[in-house]
């Protein structure tokens, strides 16, 4: 039988053996709000790389707490060109006295948007998603174009078909016009022309900067006010969208471009033998027991950006567990240590 995300493992706690249920998504919430507040003290510098950097690093440092065997299918970039958080590592705490925690594929953006917290700009999130092993497509990092809309959307929008005839179905399955609909799409040189092609058809415009998946988990959300993201932005990021997706019954149609030679040979190690393929978000992230954990950094549509105060942070976050169907919206108190402190509202 294979092994599930959640799943009776034993753990380690003042050198005693405890038998409990293991609940990875509120571990993985650690994981998530530990790099929010990192980077978050970096919001506004305008030292981008940093922001990155701490983030990428303060998560690396809480998963080896979290009891799996984890293994990043989609990180920072390879070995080479990564310190921590690369394609292949492997993440988590050892299992004590020879026993062995699940297996779990990990698809991390330690901080997407790092230009709108180096500008302080909304938008910015620290995300991850999990799955068991094989439930997140191992995604190149190149381009992927994709259309992103939510549960009533389900089937009606085609990759090949023009950028109107995609507009007036999302507009029919919501029940609107199309002059009613708000695209988001990455403010962009390459996405001139559908630009062009959705103005045309009457439908508004949101362009933003950077960092297109939470816009994406927007669309999938009533009343939010976004209708659909539209355009090509990175392939990795897609993945994750996906897995988000699947969370929330949206749907999304996915092809991967701009790649180059060598990525297009090595697709075949990540199981891609048809680079012209359309994906489906179940066919971007297939696992059956996906989570998926995001904090803000800045302020955006779901969440809002850490708080500080004079005793520790305040977070907002979003986990989701696809198998029990569960979304929680999370407020997170974190009072610094060896700290006089008052909860604030």
């Amino acid at each position: 039988m294979a092994t599930q995300i959640q799943n009776k493992q034993v753990h380690l706690e003042d050198s005693e053996l405890t038998n409990l249920e293991t609940d990875l998504a509120l571990e993985l919430l650690r994981v998530v709000e530990a790099a929010a507040i990192a980077s978050a003290r970096q919001m506004g510098t305008g030292d981008r790389k940093k922001a990155d950097q701490v983030a990428t690093e303060t998560m690396r440092h809480i998963m080896d707490t979290v009891p799996m065997r984890g293994t990043i299918v989609i990180g920072e970039g390879e070995r080479d060109e990564a310190p921590m958080l690369y394609i292949g590592e492997k993440v988590g705490r050892k299992a004590p006295g020879g026993l062995e925690y699940p297996e779990v594929d990990i698809a991390v953006d330690p901080l997407e948007g790092t230009n709108l917290c180096a500008t302080g700009a909304p938008g910015s999130i620290c995300v991850l998603a999990a799955s068991e092993r094989g439930g997140l497509l191992h995604a190149p990092d190149c381009y992927m174009e994709k259309i992103v809309v939510g549960p009533a959307c389900k089937g009606v929008v085609d990759l090949d078909a023009p950028t109107a005839v995609n507009l007036k179905m999302i507009a029919k399955a919501l029940s609107r016009d199309v002059e009613d609909l708000v695209i988001i799409v990455l403010d962009r040189p390459r996405h001139e022309t559908l630009i062009n092609e959705i103005r045309k058809a009457g439908a508004r415009i949101k362009l933003i900067g950077d960092g297109d998946l939470a816009p994406g988990i927007a669309a999938a959300v009533m009343g939010t006010g976004v209708h659909a993201v539209m355009g090509a932005g990175g392939a990795p990021e897609g993945v994750i969208t996906a897995a988000a997706m699947r969370c929330l019954n949206g749907y999304m149609v996915a092809r991967l471009t701009g790649y180059t030679d060598e990525q297009r040979e090595r697709m075949t190690q990540y199981g891609i033998s048809d680079v012209n393929k359309i994906y489906t978000a179940e066919e971007l992230a297939p696992g059956e027991n996906i989570i998926f954990a995001a904090t803000g950094v800045t302020d955006g549509a779901l969440m809002e950006g850490v708080r500080f105060f004079g005793e520790g942070a305040r977070t907002s976050s979003l986990v989701m567990k696809m198998a029990s169907r569960k979304v929680r919206f999370i407020e997170g108190i974190h009072i610094e240590q060896e700290k006089d402190f008052s909860i604030r509202f």
